[in-house]
């Protein structure tokens, strides 16, 4: 299985750079066993059953991205740079694992201000990583975050413009609770309040699980042998309440289908014992073609990109024929790609 083999050409102009409006307005394709439908997210509850229940990732996106200004004395006086801050994760060490551009540009020990109340030292550097240490702690750095930071756009968005106000509300979706994640579990934007009491009404159940989406989730594959490929780890929880829930289901007759490739994987490392248990921890899980779905009965995703270990995934559950003729009938009938892109609801 080569890298090569996940490879497609996407025309630019279907990379999104804003979703659509409303949510629940994006369109959405249906890969039913053989067949392709084009639809939209609104009709979503028309392609369930009563008895299927949807799993929701309910994590919460930090404006994880920093700007500010790093201060030092020098001979030839008072001189300063500006600096970049990408946040990844908290440390045990009360520290946060972040980007920082330039990093040579921050000696051990350094403050870099963000605001007027937000600030942070650089307390270690290893395998390029920067670990700051913030000036406040619990809700008030929460808040300052919430003032001083921006969304964390993916690159391909990030590439094109800057983030702005009105990502902070198109970058989360409307059930996010649970604080960590510095990327949106994308394919659940395009939910929307009248888009849950129809599903509700038509008799479709939901399941929370959450799993804290890391800056990994953007990191290229870079080996041709894709087996030998090491996933980033992230951190995510499957509560007794949404493992008896899933279960339940299954039972029941009912279809299991997460709402995006993160609850998907989440799910499915919860499952390798051949049924879904309660579990909490760091998964590194990789899925790609040859994997045994334990959980997994049908999958709601966006448009993934060309080598990712994402279309590896949906070639999984799909296969990669049949993945390679969905993505061939999205790129000719101008699907929008990528994180504010459209939809598609793979029904092995």
């Amino acid at each position: 299985m080569k890298l090569s083999d996940f490879d497609f050409h996407l025309p630019e102009d279907l990379i999104a750079t804003r979703p659509a409006n409303p949510r629940s307005s994006a369109r959405l394709l249906v890969a039913n066993g053989d067949t392709v439908s084009d639809a939209q997210v609104f009709d979503l509850p028309g392609w369930l059953q009563p008895g299927d229940r949807l799993v929701l990732n309910d994590t919460r996106v930090i404006p994880a991205r920093l700007n500010g200004r790093r201060h030092r004395d020098s001979a030839q006086g008072a001189v300063s740079a500006a600096i970049e801050a990408t946040l990844l994760e908290p440390q045990a060490d009360g520290t946060w694992s972040s980007l920082v551009k330039p990093l040579k540009k921050v000696k051990q020990g350094e403050e870099i201000r963000f605001s007027d109340d937000l600030s942070a030292t650089l307390q270690r550097v290893e395998d390029g990583q920067a670990y700051l240490r913030f000036n406040l702690t619990g809700e008030d750095f929460d808040a300052a975050l919430e003032q001083a930071g921006a969304m964390p756009l993916p690159p391909y968005i990030a590439a094109k413009r800057p983030a702005d106000e009105q990502d902070k509300t198109d970058y989360q979706t409307i059930w996010a609770r649970n604080s960590g994640a510095v990327a949106a579990p994308t394919a659940s934007l395009h939910f929307d309040d009248a888009l849950m009491q129809a599903l509700d009404a038509r008799g479709v159940t939901f399941s929370h699980v959450t799993l804290h989406v890391g800056a990994g989730t953007f990191l290229p594959v870079k080996v041709e042998d894709v087996t030998t490929h090491k996933m980033h780890a992230e951190w995510g929880r499957v509560s007794a309440q949404a493992a008896e829930e899933i279960r339940a289901t299954k039972a029941a007759g009912g279809r299991v289908i997460p709402v995006g490739t993160t609850a998907l994987r989440l799910i499915e490392s919860a499952g390798r014992s051949g049924q879904i248990e309660p579990w909490e921890g760091e998964t590194d899980i990789f899925i790609y073609p040859g994997f045994k779905f334990h959980v997994t009965d049908a999958l709601m995703t966006n448009f993934h990109l060309p080598k990712s270990t994402l279309l590896m995934l949906v070639s999984a559950l799909m296969g990669q024929g049949r993945m390679r003729d969905v993505y061939a009938h999205a790129i000719e009938q101008k699907y929008r790609f990528f994180s504010y892109g459209d939809a598609s609801l793979l029904i092995p």
